[in-house]
């Protein structure tokens, strides 16, 4: 059998289709758009930094355009999502509860997530907190007032922070709601109703094989050794695995320039034959997260965008090459550069502190149109009507001066 040849455009381009962020959206959002799309990538991964717009919130805006961020809260509050360890603290949809539960089982494998000597030390407290959210519901660790006043860090948590913690990662809670992002935990048999360990518990064995069909289809085309980071499995045999998948016709081999032989899943075959003859054309301009699923593997960025990156708001500030919170920018299945910005909700200003392009990348009309169309999107979105510019590229100065003034989303 002949083996499909790819150029390097082309796989960029049908790894931006299976994550949803090929070409503009087509029409304005829906809230089932975004169980959909999260369907899509299979999860969402959940950061609390508000510099801008939370991550979760920024990786739905990249592939819906404008949409209502209490739509993300209200299909965690309506049961579409959970909440669990996956690639790290994600959404997924609530179908995938069994490709998790067996995590929850066995939380004393989940490292410092879960602290088995504060569990058995703290038990009593542990029951009485659970025989209080029995009898009155759901609660925060905001509803709790911390012993000491003035603590912080956490190492300094309060101890129903830690207990509710704990309970979350065994599985004895689940996260319910969220209410100003802080998470609402209510007993795991009243979340899943009808969930029976006995009848329904999937083998840890069998769940993995399961999270790496999710990620060969949430991936599109790959390496083989691209597939454990996505839910951050280890200790795999994936080489048997992908032999049975190319039997079944569930991947099939591909040769892309530069990157050598790759797979691709089966459910881009109808994009193929158009990437095949370079007509898998992307169109999206976008500001992503760092925490997007395209950027999150820094090899996988590197290997198959040549861009390399890596999040530096927990370097020391004197040792950052780009800034704290550095978003990522993709034009038209290119990393063509990357922005520090910051959102002063109260002034409806977007600063963009600095923006770099990439090395060899020439500022077109096609490049200034498309991040110029991104960036004033993603500053309407979070209700800025002005855009200012720090520091800028030479030729992007001379276009776009110090920022201009938008008017408010309609």
């Amino acid at each position: 059998m002949t083996v499909v040849q790819l150029s390097l455009r082309a796989a960029r381009n049908l790894h931006l289709a299976a994550q949803g962020l090929l070409q503009k959206p087509r029409r304005r959002a829906r809230p089932s758009d975004v169980a959909d799309a999260i369907s899509r990538m299979s999860l969402l991964q959940i950061d609390t930094i508000n510099i801008v717009a939370r991550s979760p919130y920024l990786v739905l805006f990249s592939r819906l355009g404008h949409f209502e961020p209490g739509w993300l809260d209200g299909a965690l509050a309506n049961g579409e999502l959970i909440e669990y360890w996956a690639h790290e603290a994600c959404f997924l949809p609530k179908k995938d509860f069994s490709l998790i539960r067996h995590r929850m089982l066995s939380p004393e494998n989940m490292g410092w997530k879960y602290r088995p000597e504060w569990m058995k030390e703290h038990a009593e407290d542990i029951r009485q907190l659970l025989a209080y959210i029995a009898e009155n519901g759901p609660v925060r660790s905001a509803d709790f007032e911390h012993p000491r006043k003035g603590a912080g860090g956490w190492w300094e948590w309060k101890p129903q922070k830690k207990h509710l913690e704990g309970l979350f990662t065994a599985g004895e809670v689940m996260v319910t709601g969220r209410r100003n992002f802080q998470r609402v935990y209510d007993l795991t048999h009243r979340v899943m109703p009808h969930w029976d360990d006995a009848l329904h518990l999937v083998s840890q064995a069998e769940a993995e094989r399961q999270m790496l069909e999710n990620s060969a289809r949430s991936l599109g085309i790959f390496r083989p050794e691209w597939l454990a980071d996505y839910y951050r499995l280890k200790n795999l045999a994936l080489k048997p695995l992908v032999e049975a998948w190319l039997l079944s016709g569930n991947v099939i081999r591909v040769q892309v320039d530069k990157l050598g032989e790759m797979l691709v899943h089966h459910s881009l075959l109808p994009q193929l034959e158009k990437a095949q003859q370079n007509q898998l054309n992307a169109t999206h301009s976008a500001v992503l997260s760092p925490f997007d699923p395209v950027v999150w593997d820094r090899r996988r960025a590197e290997a198959l965008f040549n861009f390399s990156y890596r999040l530096e708001c927990y370097t020391p500030a004197e040792k950052r090459r780009y800034g704290y919170f550095v978003l990522p920018l993709l034009h038209k299945g290119v990393l063509v550069g990357r922005m520090d910005a910051k959102m002063h909700r109260k002034q409806g200003e977007l600063e963009v502190i600095s923006l770099y392009l990439e090395e060899g990348i020439k500022v077109t009309d096609s490049l200034q149109a498309g991040l110029r169309g991104a960036l004033s999107d993603f500053a309407r979105w979070q209700s800025a009507t002005q855009l200012t510019f720090g520091v800028l590229p030479a030729e992007l100065r001379e276009s776009w001066g110090t920022g201009w003034e938008m008017a408010p989303a309609g």
